[in-house]
């Protein structure tokens, strides 16, 4: 290959392909990124992005958490980012331990269910990040320019022919890397919200309902978005109007004060869940494949963690002797 290629080309642009690419970047190493669709089309746009382990699997997934965790704080100083650190309950329908990355969370109190919309059955306060996405990719993509990166269009339908064009592909692919890897593990679990004029709630609340039923409120300013699904398997980009009224009805009932909200729309998007998720080197077509994808309802929540091992890995495999040479 030739010596005038970047040696590290990034395949994805949503929150994982773009926090590889800034992680990489700042650590001074030269970086493309290419996807399919822009960031602001791709499903990470769509995503509620409270920071919160949720329908995810792998043994680093604390601490990568907690690497994120630190990066969204910093950037929670800065409003240009769309982070904040917000306040609210997580609430339970049947008893179960509280998680340890819950008690380890800032302002963490357990609740008396008798302060809990009814049915739920115990529950706990906290402090996380609340993340704007669509604020938040442009953000990054920003980061990525004053970087030297723009976000390319372009489709890759073959790693294996990716990696002969820079010495090291990076597959933040999400739902998609199924496809692209054969990975039969790997399958999309379609979400759904329903985005309402906020009649002025503060603080989220994710509560889990029967049959794994969930509700969860996200406030944005004036926006609140109102959660939420996960069918795993289902691949229908379109709102489910019966499915928007059914999740817009469970808020209500806990929420009275949501009834007549005016309704500004539906999301869709796919969570890529994967167990575990995968983050390992492969060697394919004479070249190297990073993969950094499957991280289910958690990617934003193990985003910046999962890129500082994929920035490792690159570091590992351009430093062997000839990386990057033709």
């Amino acid at each position: 290959m030739a010596a005038e290629q970047t040696p590290v080309l990034v395949v994805g642009a949503g929150i994982i392909g773009l926090t590889s690419a800034v992680r990489l970047a700042e650590q001074g190493v030269p970086v493309r990124i290419v996807a399919d669709l822009p960031p602001a089309r791709t499903t990470s746009a769509v995503a509620g992005a409270l920071w919160e382990p949720y329908l995810v699997e792998h043994p680093d997934q604390d601490r990568w958490g907690r690497v994120a965790y630190r990066r969204f704080v910093a950037e929670a100083t800065d409003p240009a980012t769309g982070v904040r650190i917000v306040s609210g309950v997580d609430a339970i329908r049947d008893p179960r331990p509280v998680p340890d990355w819950a008690r380890a969370m800032p302002d963490f109190a357990e609740i008396d269910p008798a302060g809990l919309p009814d049915g739920f059955v115990g529950g706990w306060r906290f402090s996380t990040a609340l993340i704007d996405m669509p604020v938040y990719l442009g953000f990054l993509t920003d980061r990525l320019a004053a970087l030297g990166v723009p976000v390319e269009h372009a489709h890759v339908d073959d790693l294996a022919e990716a990696a002969g064009t820079a010495p090291v592909v990076v597959n933040c692919t999400g739902h998609r890397a199924g496809t692209l890897t054969g990975d039969d593990v790997v399958q999309p679990v379609r979400g759904q919200i329903v985005v309402v004029r906020n009649p002025g709630i503060t603080e989220f609340f994710t509560g889990t309902g029967d049959s794994g039923t969930m509700t969860y409120l996200l406030p944005h300013g004036d926006r609140l978005l109102v959660g939420g699904s996960a069918e795993k398997g289902a691949d229908r980009p379109e709102p489910d109007e019966r499915l928007g009224r059914e999740i817009l009805a469970r808020a209500v009932a806990m929420f009275p004060e949501l009834a007549g909200a005016q309704v500004l729309g539906q999301r869709v998007g796919f969570r890529p869940y994967r167990t575990p998720i995968r983050v390992e080197h492969e060697e394919l077509g004479g070249g190297h494949v990073i993969h950094n994808y499957g991280h289910g309802g958690a990617g934003v929540t193990l985003s910046w963690g999962s890129a500082e091992d994929v920035a490792g890995l690159v570091r590992e495999l351009l430093s062997r002797p000839g990386a990057g040479r033709g």
